[in-house]
């Protein structure tokens, strides 16, 4: 296509000369200072690729024009720098690669061309679990046991580190992905020779992990997709998305003394949830910005995902270049992004003119205030003060509304029978003996209590204040309680360094958050078995209690099946909660604890002041510390030098029940088949509102009774090296068996059931879902499910779209979406189709006892009319819209899924 609005202008630094985009041409005609900064990143990459078939000139024209009163609903194309991967969702990435590889030579093509055709980079950190706990060697015997029970992993992904092009993995126990990508991956200006020039440009990417979100903090855009659309992307396919609507948040004032990086981001949280930005941008300016480290905003920009936007993004700023300068980015790539930024016209100063956005909030810092969240959503905020009471009336609703006997989550979890003679009412306590300790274990205990996630940890202020409390805890004579599961796993190996210097592990250590791993554990449910005397004595007397972690989910079922409630809250609160033990206790006001001379201690009497904190961090966080500790990021330890890999171009698939060949590409073909329609179907799943990801495709335990425990023993697999579902996501036997398999999920065609139960069509036959989708394909059914608002919520997981797709279920028939899964979905050639406005299963009186037919859809076509027949065999029928909302969408649909079409296209 003809070069239209493209524009060149050189950059030189130190001597070296750089190809750049420049907006000139364009701002002759259109009023660029008016686009928010992330429009300008996306209108930058569409005039960089102008000559690319994917790029119009209407597409750059609509974005330059930036009409906010009627904006147009066109479809773009955005191709992201690099990609960033995590293991458990970057394993099977990397295995579906290694089975195109098989695909293309089955189809006499060269499998080498199947490489990531942009960097991709993986950061093994969600496979660490917290076996042990509060001891000095926990560390140490956490890793072994998280190598030998993923060697067969690990293998396989150095195996695609030797052999595909582009692709670099930091080995375990460096980090987590986001801080790595914060303090070392990023690159804000990334720079590229192509035909013997060097470009630079914006460093953007997409992730696996909805999380991706923390590097907008650093002026990066970037955001979480699934794992299918993140291996298109890896090979060189655009991503189309619909010309986001941009909210702009302005932040005005500055935090008050005692008041966290945490307490914000739950504000936040709370207030774009509802003012509802699901599938918009988020771009946070004002006054505001120049109180609020890079840290800070990493902190908002990650939990993006928990408030609903696409990205919560922060511009280029001389905060961001001080960070690049304090994590030890090299001079030459700090000058660059600098003098980029301000001939790109995407530098914010004072200066900055304000742009122009679809709506805008705003929020003043100094009213933010202490704050949690939960028991079960992030978005559900809590003052400090009231946090007990709030407590006490979930605990009142739940003792009205119980309705799930703690005898079958007990058996589901492999238990021994509960004793009739112990206590089962919710509102007493009973008698525990662990570790020479005697004590009454009651309602509203706190079992765990976690510092953990890259919400929180890539922020020096909260651990410092966590460290400091911990220290004041220790001169005062108190600790935590004896019932609590105390662990830190930081984000990357600075944070313990500069901890260290400034003496602070010692006391945090004598708290019992002694070092458990460099990874994802509490808030990915890697939380590990609770103590058996804890965990019994919750199962016997079906004790409510909780769990306090500074992360950022906290869904039902996800931390721990023992833990009833769930609240995220800042490391210094997680520290607090730890030594109360309870969450009836209102640590705002109220003693925490006694000391031993039956003194009370109070928050206030812990809490650290401002000014200490951060002479603290500017004395023992520094560059020289990032330089040391990322030096040698890509070699690993010994156990990953170790591992012995073959250099075969395509993968030998080995016997092994973590990683196996996938059937996605099984009798596959060299052109596309026309879509089909979806005839006499039935439904497999009916749920209500807020589906996560984790109800479909759970990351947690798995249960030695589930199908998918069966399935193990059946191998071999003792139930003590079950490990995760996450950590098997490379083994699509194991994954289909825990598609809805969660033991929080409550399918309306098997009332009175939790976890993987359904009824199956005509019989009647209650039975696991697993099994009854395999007599449906059996009988050559297709199945669909029904879901109310907000379908797919939660981690951007692929195996919430592959796990159903090989369970047979073709549709799904939903009030809304989460972004993300929807286009999973898509990816995994499953017709997302939602209700009318107004309209529901509920209004059309859907059972999910009846027989439904789709016709086949075509490209544009929006809406499409489902017939069904009721339990009386009448015929009925339901107009609804079809959500493949952009052509390239509808050609992975067609294709049956973008791997079959990316396979095909590079045929």
């Amino acid at each position: 296509m003809q070069q239209h609005w493209r524009n060149i202008q050189p950059l030189t630094i130190d001597k070296q000369t750089y190809q750049a985009i420049s907006f000139d041409k364009l701002a002759k005609e259109y009023d660029i200072n008016r686009l928010p900064y992330c429009i300008k990143i996306l209108l930058e990459n569409l005039l960089r690729h102008e000559t690319s078939d994917f790029v119009e000139s209407s597409h750059i024209e609509t974005l330059a024009k930036w009409d906010t009163q009627n904006p147009k609903q066109i479809e773009i194309s955005f191709v992201p720098s690099r990609v960033i991967l995590q293991d458990f969702t970057g394993v099977p990435a990397i295995v579906d690669l290694a089975a195109m590889r098989n695909a293309m030579a089955d189809l006499k093509g060269d499998p080498e061309k199947i490489n990531p055709f942009n960097p991709v980079e993986l950061v093994i950190d969600h496979s660490i679990m917290v076996d042990y706990f509060g001891t000095d060697d926990a560390f140490d015997k956490n890793t072994k046991i998280e190598v030998k029970r993923n060697a067969e992993r690990y293998q396989f992904l150095k195996w695609g580190q030797n052999n595909f092009n582009n692709f670099k993995v930091v080995p375990p126990g460096t980090g987590i992905v986001h801080q790595v990508n914060l303090e070392y991956l990023a690159r804000c200006v990334f720079s590229k020779e192509q035909n013997n020039e060097q470009w630079a440009y914006p460093d953007t990417l997409v992730g696996t992990d909805s999380h991706t979100t923390m590097i907008n903090g650093l002026g990066i855009l970037g955001w979480g997709v699934g794992g299918i659309e993140a291996e298109a992307a890896m090979l060189g396919q655009p991503v189309s998305m619909l010309v986001p609507k941009v909210v702009g948040f302005e932040l005005s004032g500055e935090l008050t003394e005692g008041v966290t990086a945490t307490d914000l981001v739950l504000t936040v949280t709370e207030q774009l949830r509802k003012h509802g930005v699901v599938g918009k941008f988020v771009e946070f300016y004002g006054s505001g910005l120049k109180h609020l480290t890079t840290a800070d905003r990493a902190t908002i920009a990650n939990m993006a995902p928990e408030y609903g936007a696409t990205c919560g993004i922060f511009p280029l700023d001389k905060e961001s270049t001080n960070y690049l300068q304090l994590t030890g980015r090299d001079q030459n790539q700090i000058d660059l992004v600098e003098q980029y930024a301000k001939q790109l016209g995407i530098w914010h100063d004072e200066q900055t003119p304000k742009a122009s956005y679809h709506e805008t909030l705003s929020l003043d810092l100094t009213q933010v205030e202490p704050s949690i969240a939960g028991p079960k959503r992030p978005q559900d905020r809590i003052p400090l003060a009231h946090a007990a009471e709030q407590f006490e009336l979930w605990l009142e609703q739940r003792i009205v509304n119980i309705d799930q006997p703690a005898e079958a989550e007990f058996a589901a979890e492999g238990g021994d029978e509960l004793d009739a003679n112990q206590p089962q009412k919710e509102d007493s306590g009973i008698e525990v003996t662990y570790q020479d300790n005697t004590f009454s274990l009651d309602p509203g205990a706190i079992v765990i209590a976690a510092i953990t996630s890259c919400t929180n940890t890539s922020n020096p202020s909260v651990l410092i204040t966590a460290g400091l409390m911990a220290r004041k805890a220790r001169e005062l004579g108190i600790t935590t309680k004896p019932w609590v599961k105390t662990s830190f796993a930081p984000g990357s190996q600075v944070v313990t360094e500069y901890l260290q210097n400034a003496g602070l592990m010692d006391d945090l250590n004598a708290l019992g958050f002694n070092l458990v791993g460099y990874g994802c554990t509490t808030c990915i449910g890697n939380s590990g078995p609770l103590p058996e005397e804890i965990s019994n004595a919750i199962r016997i007397a079906k004790l409510p209690v909780c769990s306090i972690l500074s992360g950022n989910r906290n869904f039902e079922g996800r931390i721990h099946p023992d833990t009833a409630a769930n609240y995220l809250a800042s490391p210094p609160l997680v520290v607090a909660y730890a030594l109360a033990g309870n969450m009836k206790i209102n640590i705002h006001q109220d003693p925490i604890a006694y000391n031993q001379q039956n003194d009370p201690v109070y928050l206030k009497d812990l809490w650290p002041n401002e000014e200490e904190v951060k002479k603290l961090s500017q004395t023992f966080v520094t560059n020289k510390i990032f330089k040391t500790k990322y030096a040698d990021v890509f070699e690993g330890n010994q156990s990953w030098n170790d591992l012995n890999v073959s250099d075969e171009k395509t993968y030998d698939w080995p016997e092994s029940s973590y990683i196996k060949q996938p059937p996605f590409f099984e009798n596959i073909s060299a052109n596309a088949n026309p879509t089909e329609a979806i005839n006499k179907a039935r439904c497999l799943v009916k749920v209500g509102d807020s589906i996560t990801t984790d109800h479909i495709s759970p990351a947690g335990a798995i249960a030695p009774t589930s199908p998918a425990g069966k399935y193990l023993n059946d191998l071999g697999v003792q139930t003590k090296d079950f490990n995760s579902y996450g950590s098997r996501r490379g083994n699509h036997e194991v994954m289909v068996r825990g598609t809805f398999a969660n033991v929080r999920l409550k399918n309306e065609l098997a009332p009175g059931t939790e976890g993987s139960f359904t009824c199956y069509f005509p019989s009647n036959e209650t039975m696991s879902i697993y099994e009854a989708a395999m007599q449906y394909q059996q009988n050559n059914t297709p199945c669909i499910v029904i879901a109310g608002k907000e379908y797919g919520t939660g981690s951007s997981r692929d195996w919430a779209a592959k796990g159903p797709s090989l369970l047979g279920v073709k549709a799904v028939f939903a009030e809304s979406y989460e972004r993300i899964h929807r286009s999973n979905l898509i990816g995994m050639g499953i017709l997302p189709l939602q209700f009318k406005a107004g309209e529901s299963a509920n209004s059309h009186e859907l059972t999910g006892k009846e027989i439904f037919s789709i016709p086949a859809v075509k490209a544009g076509q929006q809406e499409v009319e489902v017939t069904y027949s009721d339990d009386e065999g009448a015929a009925k029928s339901i107009v609804m819209d079809i959500r493949i909302d952009t052509n390239n969408e509808f050609k992975y649909y067609q294709n049956g899924g973008i791997l079959p079409f990316v396979l095909r296209r590079l045929l």
